[in-house]
């Protein structure tokens, strides 16, 4: 079984090259971030032509998470428990969605940004890690379902995963409480499975040809339950989806991650 996470930065924006992905690599299961659209936005038709069952949560024009199953798409959640909120007035944000897809329960998950380390958005990023990590227990602790927690976590857990950590001694990402919230789901017992197979950058701004000079992020992660990271043989990172020489139109300014589960 091959899953997948991607932020897509714009599903609709992004579709064909998705669709593409998807047939390039033989992806079984792929969960979205940032699909910045309702679902009854999003153009399903081509997914659902291929033998892909779809669930998606979207608000608006921001944010928005999704999973494309071939193997089935069953249990279907939306956010978890004391998921916490954003905004005026407080509500939920389209952060995360699971289903069980293949006897895998799979998480798509965007983690907040933070912003700055002094905005609230930061502390709103620290609490809902808080309140994934306390929802996350109970699935390990039933791990007769292997779980995965994919996507886009915002955290670059080491100074290894930052181009230049000087640079961003003053910036979110890599600040000691980000970094702490990470590692305790380590020490829960998730696995992050896809660092021993998969070195390199997951990120790269369009900022200055970031990408062809090699300087980005590795933000992007899977971290597994013990049965599911025993099961896992390889994961490879897909720079050719970021790169613009590569493929026509305009990339995301992610790279999709992509991993190889044992039957």
């Amino acid at each position: 079984m091959r899953i997948a996470t991607w932020n897509v930065n714009s599903l609709r924006s992004r579709i064909d090259r998705v669709e593409a992905f998807l047939e390039r690599h033989d992806v079984d299961v792929l969960a979205v971030q940032e699909t910045k659209a309702r679902e009854d936005q999003l153009p399903l038709m081509g997914l659902q032509a291929r033998g892909y069952e779809v669930a998606a949560h979207g608000l608006n024009q921001w944010n928005g998470v999704a999973l494309f199953s071939r193997v089935g798409l069953s249990d279907v959640t939306v956010g978890f428990p004391d998921q916490p909120g954003f905004g005026e007035p407080l509500a939920p944000e389209a952060r995360a969605l699971g289903a069980i897809c293949g006897g895998v329960r799979v998480w798509s998950l965007y983690v907040p940004n933070g912003r700055k380390p002094e905005d609230p958005h930061y502390v709103y990023k620290l609490e809902w890690l808080t309140r994934l990590r306390e929802a996350a227990g109970a699935w390990l602790a039933d791990d007769t379902v292997p779980t995965a927690l994919v996507g886009d976590w915002n955290i670059c857990p080491t100074d290894d995963d930052v181009f230049d950590v000087k640079q961003f001694r003053n910036s979110t990402h890599v600040t000691p409480p980000e970094r702490a919230a990470f590692q305790a789901f380590l020490d829960d017992g998730w696995a992050e499975v896809t660092r021993a197979h998969a070195p390199g950058y997951t990120y790269f701004d369009y900022y200055r040809q970031r990408f062809e000079r090699d300087r980005g992020l590795k933000i992007d992660f899977v971290l597994g339950s013990p049965t599911l990271a025993a099961r896992v043989t390889g994961a490879f990172i897909d720079r050719d989806e970021r790169d613009p020489s590569v493929f026509p139109g305009a990339p995301s300014d992610h790279a999709p991650v992509v991993v190889d589960l044992a039957d």
